[in-house]
């Protein structure tokens, strides 16, 4: 923890932030202690200004007030985990929540979502999921799931998956990462685990993992299914054969595992025709787009993966001049500094 003396006002900060997230956290604290509390909360014992205090955590007071009980239910419905630091004002979960749910559950939520995914969007299909949409989805919820890596504790998960009708009427679904102040996507954890042997080498390429998957510690320790879904899927990740030591160390593991998320969920046929995967960021934080160019180099800029902004969805909802959408992006720009 360290301290910033700025404007007259000390903010009680972690001890390593990038300039934007310095400038995302200043703006957060301000917007708490206007708006919530002066309280700090506590992580490690040690007080930080951006964490909310217990005294008012269960009121939900980073999310936006219209659709608070509508979050909880969906969460008592479709239980999913609250992140440890879901109660911090830059809590990417909590964020996702915001820019979402008072766009799909409301009556224009069509008109919006067809702003945003204009090619084959047609309408919300509310009789799937929960009126259309699932937080924190990782598909059919059975044993390990479609990647075998689920637990109580992790798992490749869906910030957000929508249910959609295309042009066509065919059942599709959509499949978003959101991502807020964060500097990168989460990378292979199989790199720098303690139970990696001498023949988990990273440093072989693409084709030579395929050929010999135990090379992967994910794939012959922990018996995740990455790599099968991955061989029965080459077409996809292109240009492959460019990448001397496997693509997936870094941040494009993460997109790797939600791309093979949507692969897997798309094998199936049903009730899923078409699967795609879009990550949303703010508009300022441009610290994951080399991971992001790197990612749609690889898969050949195929049209099934997709990046936009949260900025994209205000402006859209903005578009429709409606009263109550209007009065929710006033609100989400001024909490997240659009």
């Amino acid at each position: 923890m360290r301290v910033l003396n700025k404007n007259g006002r000390q903010y009680r900060l972690p001890g390593v932030l990038n300039p934007f997230q310095e400038e995302m956290y200043l703006h957060f604290i301000d917007w708490k202690w206007a708006n919530i509390t002066t309280e700090p909360g506590y992580y490690k014992k040690l007080p930080y200004d951006a964490i909310l205090p217990e005294s008012v955590k269960k009121n939900f007071p980073v999310i936006y007030p219209d659709v608070v009980d509508s979050l909880q239910m969906h969460h008592d419905q479709f239980y999913f985990k609250l992140h440890q630091h879901f109660n911090h004002m830059a809590s990417s979960q909590a964020a996702n929540a915001n820019l979402f749910l008072p766009v799909l559950l409301h009556p224009r939520a069509n008109d919006v979502l067809k702003l945003i995914k204009p090619d084959d969007f047609q309408e919300l299909a509310t009789e799937e999921l929960d009126h259309g949409f699932q937080i924190e989805f990782w598909g059919p919820r059975e044993g390990t799931g479609l990647l075998g890596d689920h637990t109580k504790l992790y798992g490749t998960d869906s910030d957000i998956a929508i249910a959609y009708f295309n042009n066509n009427h065919e059942l599709c679904l959509w499949l978003i990462e959101h991502k807020l102040t964060e500097k990168e996507f989460t990378e292979c954890g199989g790199l720098t685990s303690n139970g990696k042997k001498p023949q988990h080498d990273c440093s072989k390429s693409f084709s030579e993992i395929l050929r010999n998957k135990s090379y992967c510690y994910y794939h012959d320790v922990r018996h995740f299914r990455y790599w099968d879904i991955t061989g029965r899927h080459q077409a996809f990740f292109a240009n492959h054969d460019k990448y001397t030591q496997c693509p997936f160390r870094g941040g494009t593991n993460q997109l790797w595992r939600n791309q093979l998320l949507a692969l897997s969920l798309e094998e199936q046929a049903w009730p899923y025709k078409h699967v795609f995967f879009s990550v949303v960021r703010h508009p300022l934080n441009i610290y994951p787009d080399n991971t992001i160019t790197d990612y749609k180099n690889l898969i050949a800029d195929n049209p099934k993966f997709s990046v936009f902004t949260s900025a994209d969805v205000i402006k859209a909802a903005e578009s429709l001049g409606n009263a109550k959408l209007n009065k929710w992006a006033t609100w989400y720009r001024e909490l997240y500094n659009l």
